[in-house]
């Protein structure tokens, strides 16, 4: 299964992105096989809209979970449409996330954990 953790960096040391859509990496998790894939987000320096868009290409990513800090509701509702599990309050390390994951610590959300823009102007 593919899980998507959002990312500072582009590798499993790398710290989790508090943000969805304005992250600067998605790390691309098949935890079956314990192989990864850094995507550098397309979206990060976008005028609006980003939250669906970086929805949209974990759709084509055929990502199943999303781990991150924080996601606005147009992402969630974006992410929720598709039926993509979100997983928010996520800190440290890409790999301790993944872990964490793994063990089952890790709850999804029923709703946005910040209201819409939040991500804007935040490194």
């Amino acid at each position: 299964m593919k899980i998507c953790i959002t990312s500072q960096g582009d590798n499993l040391d790398s710290q989790v992105d508090p943000r969805f859509g304005r992250c600067q990496y998605f790390i691309i998790s098949d935890t079956e096989t314990s192989e990864f894939e850094a995507v550098q987000n397309p979206n990060v320096s976008g005028m609006g809209g980003v939250g669906i868009q970086s929805a949209q290409l974990m759709v084509e990513k055929q990502v199943k979970t999303v781990l991150t800090g924080n996601v606005g509701p147009n992402a969630f509702q974006g992410l929720q449409a598709a039926e993509i599990e979100v997983i928010t309050g996520v800190s440290g390390s890409i790999k301790e996330a993944v872990e964490k994951y793994s063990k089952g610590e890790l709850k999804a959300i029923q709703g946005p954990s910040v209201n819409s823009k939040s991500g804007m102007g935040q490194k």
